[in-house]
């Protein structure tokens, strides 16, 4: 989901629940012109702006972890991904790709949705390890990578292991 496309969702729940703006900010606690912006399309609203936007209209506690996964998608634009996976140059370019991929999850997250030891995540983000395919392709399902972006990372990690990526040099 696009930032548009999420934009238009938190619309359509708050007119749903039958609120004015205004009204919303009754129950959100958010000021009018906050709740206006998040629905702009423009700039995606924080995450706390969010739960609150919609617990105001009424949707439940044990839709949010949808809502989050939207959200999540919604904050990483996927052609800028791409493209910075189409030229990776370095295990670091790799790293700093993967990490906008990921975001805004913690290692911890990253661990209890795959399995995989933090420390392992962390190196791949961070650009001082490189992965396995299959065991980077597993992060990438858990985290709902799309396939034009688990196939530029497939081809990243490809250039990197044939040595045609080279690694960062010591800092």
């Amino acid at each position: 989901m696009d930032l548009e496309a999420f934009a238009g969702a938190l619309q359509r729940v708050r007119r749903q629940a039958g609120l004015t703006y205004r009204e919303l900010a009754d129950h959100a606690h958010y000021s009018h012109a906050h709740l206006v912006r998040a629905t702009s399309g423009r700039q995606l609203p924080s995450w706390d702006v969010t739960t609150a936007f919609l617990t105001g209209c009424g949707v439940p506690a044990e839709l949010l972890p949808v809502w989050r996964r939207h959200w999540e998608a919604a904050s990483r634009d996927p052609q800028d991904v791409v493209e910075l996976l189409q030229t990776a140059e370095t295990l670091e370019d790799l790293g700093a790709a993967l990490s906008a991929l990921a975001r805004p999850r913690s290692l911890r997250t990253l661990e209890r949705l795959t399995g995989i030891p933090r420390t392992t995540i962390q190196g791949w983000l961070q650009g001082s390890r490189l992965a396995r395919r299959d065991r980077l392709d597993h992060l990438l399902r858990a985290i709902g990578a799309t396939p034009g972006e688990r196939a530029a990372v497939a081809q990243a990690l490809d250039r990197l292991s044939s040595g045609r990526l080279r690694a960062a040099p010591a800092a």
